[in-house]
């Protein structure tokens, strides 16, 4: 026999299973309903969302925070609550009151299963905001110094060390101790500077705080507390019985203000208003709750007036609310809405139509839709125009942080990394702690990395060389290996192409732009006609086009296929000293600065639509290279010795990362973003390399018919009849062959076809005739030495005679001074006018240009010709010089 506790569980148990049963069973008639309810207005496709009204958007748009459905059933709550939402389909039902957010588990829902009862949760990779938000975001966002979640939760409880040696500020940001009592507010909110021993000194117009803080002191007794310690307002510098010196307090008030409690005078108007303007809040004081009779006017103020002064052109109260909103005349509204498409309103002189929001006026009275779009700040990355609103998307591996509305990367934090001359430095975005990654460089100015792979590229310009190393080990020497050692003069420019495996360098003593694979053992020169500075250069892979600056007499930003191809002019006009460029990478656009006009501006790939994002000298001193990434650009100003960041939509919220810098030049986002994975055109199938016998090259992807890659050689090679194996260039196969000639017994000779250079297949041996000619015998040769012999004779006896007959002079440097000894009248003096004292200009004379030769009389000789003899230039001279 069963006990009475066994029984009381069976019954509880029984009456479980009835109700789940029984809620389930509710539940699909819901479903059902909604579902062919839904199909009888309309069909939507698997991947959209079917508003109540039969409208269908996007199923992305669903419970995003912003109603895209006419009638808001995208965003309700019956369609957004968390229990409502299955794994595969957009259903919506009702929950019974008192169940929340727990249900008995419904199979194939995404809910997580506990002790029976289900509760929705977010994925592994995201973070749940919780309370009643319903929202999720990335897990990488949690932490970060940035409030994601509309309640902060993301960054609740995120207690963290700092590493040895570092300071832990108030936000938890990390800074270096160097920073810490310094005067400035380096962890942004002041707490570095918070209890410093040491009294901080203020400026001659500052005023130092009892918390050792500096404000301008013309904010001290203006009634508003700028010190943390309100000691700025304090009576012992305001005066008084300790009630801060207010400017606008005064003995007395005019009758149409109110004295406030602390003396201070605002318009009576204000009084009662709702809104406290003292500074002590005295005007919205015992203000008595007016009700009129109903006979009369209410003021704003609170006052009453007799009914009829409403509206009688005259005003009666105070503030003028009694002629508010009056009709005088015709309404000219009330017939045919005054013939405007949308909204008409009566003004006391005609009327005046108007759009809603999201419309603007085509003519006076038709409103037409907005193109919110056309504005490039409207959105972080994609702008979808719809009527009479817009909205905004990122693109894959990105999220719309719910507070901004911008586009926020997913995965691990970014950093960025730098030159600073004689090392390489990282800084860490959301710390902002720094760390050097690569020292005892002697002076490293050219940077790009393989994010995939975990290396750091880089080139030194005075060993001339390109080094690689993988960013962990970077900072052991022993670690760092050169990649390119030779044939370099000025590498300038450093990009990875990290699909193809490929480096590209800009070289500005040899005025080129060269390739090589990764480990350096293929290059080849790419580009080396027409340029006159090449500086930086930037890779779209995905594409197969590289960019490059160049800053010399003519400036302007090139674009080439990456194999050399389709080479084009992308900016020419307005330009100086393009230096640092960069690509954007998701928003398919080119950024650059120009250090002479003290600018930052970009352009979209083909070079149109131009934009100055940051045009300020005193904010831009010599700005050098720079990066983007999400909405920022990140910039090093050689001139300020620091690296600076800005919002790249707007230009503002411009910040320093890093100052007190020694010569910083290149600069790099780390991040699995800035370089988006793709395939390797050059190991599609099962040949390697693409059947390259050296270099295989991204082709650009001009069309959809474009060839993926293509084949080159090493300098002074072309590719043979196959595109794919190298031959001897052409320029050395067409130059006239010299034949190897073999005497024969019959004293003829021929050209040894054999020995044509089998590299060289169009020259082929039967094109090559067989000459008979005698054989030479000794005679000539004899006769031809004898008569060489004889003529150097003649001439050896003929340059002695030339030499007793003049004086001459030789000399190697270029600035002279010569005596004769004939007395001072025939003293001369040969050299640059630069080395004449007396002289006012300077006109560096090149070799091989005549000069006059300056005599006592002030008279100038004949200019000469300054002649080669045994390796010195010989100056002739005259026996008399006048």
């Amino acid at each position: 026999m069963k006990s009475p506790e066994n029984g009381e569980l069976t019954m509880l148990l029984f009456c479980l299973k009835h109700t789940r049963l029984t809620l389930l069973s509710s539940l699909s008639l819901s479903l059902s309903a909604s579902v062919s309810l839904r199909a009888a207005r309309k069909t939507c496709a698997p991947a959209e969302f079917a508003c109540f009204n039969g409208q269908c958007v996007p199923g992305r748009w669903r419970c995003d925070g912003e109603a895209e459905c006419p009638d808001g059933s995208d965003e309700a709550e019956e369609t957004c609550s968390k229990s409502n939402q299955t794994a595969d389909t957009y259903v919506t039902h009702t929950i019974p009151t008192g169940w929340g957010k727990f249900l008995p588990c419904i199979p194939g829902a995404d809910l997580l299963l506990s002790g029976g009862w289900c509760k929705q949760t977010c994925p592994p990779e995201k973070f749940d905001c919780g309370g009643s938000t319903n929202k999720c975001v990335s897990l990488s966002w949690r932490c970060d110094g940035e409030k994601d979640c509309e309640n902060g939760a993301d960054e609740e409880d995120c207690a963290s060390a700092c590493p040895s040696g570092e300071f832990m500020c108030g936000n938890r940001k990390c800074l270096a101790a160097v920073y810490v009592c310094d005067g400035d507010d380096d962890c942004g909110d002041g707490s570095d500077e918070l209890k410093c021993t040491s009294p901080l000194t203020c400026g001659p117009n500052h005023l130092r705080c009892n918390t050792s803080e500096c404000v301008p002191l013309m904010w001290s007794c203006d009634g508003d507390p700028d010190c943390s310690d309100s000691s700025d307002e304090g009576p012992e510098r305001c005066g008084g019985d300790g009630v801060p010196y207010l400017t606008n307090r005064r003995a007395n008030c005019t009758a149409g203000e109110f004295r406030c409690a602390n003396g201070e005078c605002i318009r009576l108007t204000w009084k009662c208003d709702g809104d406290p303007d003292c500074k002590d809040k005295s005007d919205e004081a015992d203000c008595p709750l007016l009700t009129c009779r109903p006979d009369e006017f209410q003021c704003g103020d609170g006052s009453c007036i007799h009914g009829t002064k409403q509206c009688n052109k005259v005003h009666d109260c105070l503030d003028q609310s009694d002629e508010s909103g009056c009709v005088n005349g015709l309404n000219e509204c009330m017939i045919n809405n005054g013939g405007c498409s949308h909204v008409c309103m009566d003004r006391p002189i005609g009327f005046e139509c108007q759009c809603p929001t999201g419309y603007q006026l085509l003519d006076k009275k038709t409103c037409g839709d907005i193109d919110e779009c056309e504005n490039p700040d409207a959105c972080s990355q994609i702008c979808i125009n719809y009527k009479g609103d817009f909205k905004c998307e990122c693109y894959e591996g990105y999220e719309m942080d719910p507070v901004t509305k911008t586009c926020k990367a997913e995965g691990k934090s970014p950093y960025l990394l730098f030159t600073n001359r004689h090392e390489i430095r990282r800084i860490d975005l959301v710390k902002r702690d720094y760390s050097q990654v690569v020292s005892t460089q002697k002076n490293a100015v050219a940077l790009d990395l393989d994010v995939a792979n975990n290396r750091v590229f880089w080139c030194d310009r005075f060993h001339r060389k390109i080094y690689s190393a993988f960013i962990h080990e970077a900072g052991d020497p022993s670690q760092q290996v050169p990649l390119v050692d030779s044939s370099l003069q000025t590498p300038v420019g450093l990009a990875l192409d990290w699909l193809q495996h490929n480096l590209y360098w800009t070289d500005s003593g040899d005025k080129s732009i060269s390739v090589a694979s990764v480990d350096g053992t293929k290059r080849r020169v790419l580009i080396n006609t027409d340029l006159s500075e090449p500086r930086a250069i930037a890779l779209d892979p995905h594409h197969g086009f590289m960019y490059w600056s160049d800053w010399g007499s003519r400036a302007k930003i090139e674009k080439a296929g990456m194999n050399g191809v389709d080479r084009q002019v992308l900016v020419s006009d307005n330009i100086e000293w393009p230096n640092g460029i960069t690509l954007d990478v998701a928003n398919k656009r080119l950024y650059w600065v120009d250090s002479k006009l003290h600018l930052i501006s970009s352009v979209d790939l083909n070079g149109a639509h131009r934009r100055t994002h940051l045009s300020l000298a005193e904010r831009l001193g010599h700005p050098y290279a720079l990066a983007v990434f999400e909405d920022r650009i990140y910039w090093t100003d050689r001139d300020k010795a620091a690296v600076f960041m800005a919002n790249r939509l707007t230009g503002q919220d411009i910040h320093t990362l890093a100052e007190n810098l020694n010569d910083p030049h290149d600069i790099v986002v780390f991040h699995q973003l800035r370089q988006p994975q793709g395939p390797d055109s050059c190991n599609l199938g099962n040949v390697a390399n693409g059947g390259c016998e050296y270099l295989c090259l991204k082709a650009p992807q001009i069309t959809e018919h474009s060839p993926k890659y293509t084949c080159a050689c090493p300098d002074g090679q072309d590719l043979g009849p196959d595109m794919r194996g190298c031959v001897p260039g052409k320029a050395e196969c067409d130059r006239p062959q010299k034949p190897i000639y073999e005497f024969t017994r019959d004293g003829t000779l021929c050209p040894d076809k054999a020995a044509l250079s089998p590299r060289c297949p169009h020259l082929l041996p039967s094109t090559i005739s067989c000459r008979y000619l005698q054989a030479p015998t000794g005679f000539p040769i004899v006769a031809t030495v004898v008569f060489g012999l004889v003529c150097a004779g003649v001439y050896l006896v003929w340059r002695n005679y030339r030499r007793n007959s003049t004086k001459s002079m030789n000399f190697d440097n270029p600035v002279y001074r010569k005596t004769t000894g004939e007395g001072e009248e025939d003293e001369i003096h040969i050299g640059r006018t630069d080395a004449m004292g007396h002289h006012a200009h300077h006109h560096p004379y090149p070799q091989g240009v005549g000069m006059g030769v300056v005599g006592a009389g002030g008279g100038t000789c004949p200019q000469f010709i300054a002649l080669p003899l045994g390796g010195r230039r010989a100056l002739k001279l005259g026996q008399h010089l006048r």
